[in-house]
């Protein structure tokens, strides 16, 4: 049927309008603490309080555009050379204000109201830490969701990582991300009750003070809750909750058959754990070295074997600890996970999501003849 071009053109400005107001539209999402919020999908002004490289790996190409504050204090201070890979790849990031950092109470709600977010994504820890002064923030507007990786849980991780993808438009990338990480996980968890053995004594902990004083290790939280995915018997459960020193006394007389010792690139003390971006092997196993001389770990079975691993504390709190999860199990259980290469699966996800292409040292053993 023939239409006057002035008629087109209604036609196609209604088709727009009715476009722009189904996609402007409030739709109620629930976040991982249960709560119902309502917001206009997908966010374009998005403020950002933690997990960069999931949110980036999400959110995909365009995502680093859709930032208009970021606290990103920790990030930079623990990570600086996998900041300046994302900058080198992404330079608008270095153009995103920051917000200042909930861990040292600089978070500036002012300045997040300043940046007129649509969206504010706050992990949960923070989200707990700045409650009195959200109010401010729901009176505005804005609406806040929370996402949490730090719980280091299967059901948390699919959660957020879904909930990203529905916040930022992106919900078949999410999915895609969240399904092989379940793959990843029930392949570790399903050999493991197979095989019906006694879990492996592990104990793990942040060398980020060097071998003379022992720093957190972790109970139910973070790599406390990846040594259970991992099938291993945490030896600082009994004695830490949540994350906190164990005494050594408690540590030795728990006699661990594993030993993980985890930590960042960026460290202060000159014998501290040193892992990550352009540190290299020689290195971390001097580091490494250096803890198996601490009064009496000589005597414990792990380091009688061998068996003590650097691991990389960048990869915590993230979907891409997958990889982390499948280094401890082939060091807990090396006969039953031969065929996996836990090197590889973090490299593929930089790969498969991200724009950055990390090298350096991110998991390794203190015997030279051990490999990923």
């Amino acid at each position: 049927m023939f239409r006057s071009p002035l008629a087109s053109l209604l036609l196609l400005g209604q088709l727009a309008l009715m476009s722009w107001m189904a996609h402007a539209a409030p739709v109620e999402v629930e976040d991982v603490m249960g709560r119902k919020v309502s917001l206009s999908l997908p966010a374009n002004r998005i403020v950002l309080g933690f997990y960069p490289e999931d949110y980036l790996a999400v959110a995909g190409e365009g995502g680093a555009d859709r930032l208009v504050g970021m606290s990103r204090g920790w990030f930079v201070k623990s990570r600086p050379a996998i900041w300046s890979l994302y900058v080198a790849s992404l330079p608008q990031l270095a153009k995103v204000p920051d917000l200042g950092n909930v861990q040292d109470q600089s978070f500036s709600i002012e300045k997040t109201l300043a940046v007129k977010p649509d969206l504010v994504i706050l992990a949960q820890w923070q989200y707990e830490a700045l409650a009195p002064d959200l109010p401010r923030l729901e009176q505005a507007g804005i609406p806040v969701v929370v996402v949490d990786y730090n719980a280091q849980t299967l059901a948390r991780h699919m959660a957020s990582t879904l909930l990203l993808g529905k916040l930022t438009g992106q919900e078949a990338r999410a999915r895609t991300m969240a399904d092989e990480y379940k793959a990843k996980i029930d392949t570790i968890t399903s050999r493991i009750a197979a095989a019906k053995r006694q879990p492996p004594r592990v104990y793990i902990e942040l060398g980020d003070k060097g071998p003379a004083e022992y720093s957190y290790t972790y109970g139910k939280d973070m790599w406390g809750a990846m040594a259970l995915l991992a099938g291993g018997d945490n030896v600082a459960a009994p004695f830490v909750d949540r994350w906190g020193q164990i005494h050594p006394e408690q540590l030795l007389a728990s006699k661990p058959e594993v030993i993980l010792m985890a930590g960042y690139e960026s460290v202060s003390n000159p014998e501290a754990m040193q892992v990550g971006q352009d540190v290299s092997a020689e290195t971390v196993r001097q580091r490494l070295a250096g803890f198996a001389a601490r009064p009496g770990w000589r005597d414990l079975p792990a380091v009688q074997q061998g068996r003590l691993y650097a691991v990389y504390h960048g990869a915590t709190r993230s979907i891409m600890d997958a990889a982390l999860i499948e280094f401890m199990a082939k060091a807990l259980y090396p006969d039953l996970f031969q065929d996996l290469d836990p090197l590889a699966t973090y490299q593929s996800f930089y790969r498969s999501y991200l724009p950055i292409r990390p090298q350096g040292t991110f998991m390794l053993g203190v015997n030279p003849s051990q490999v990923n």
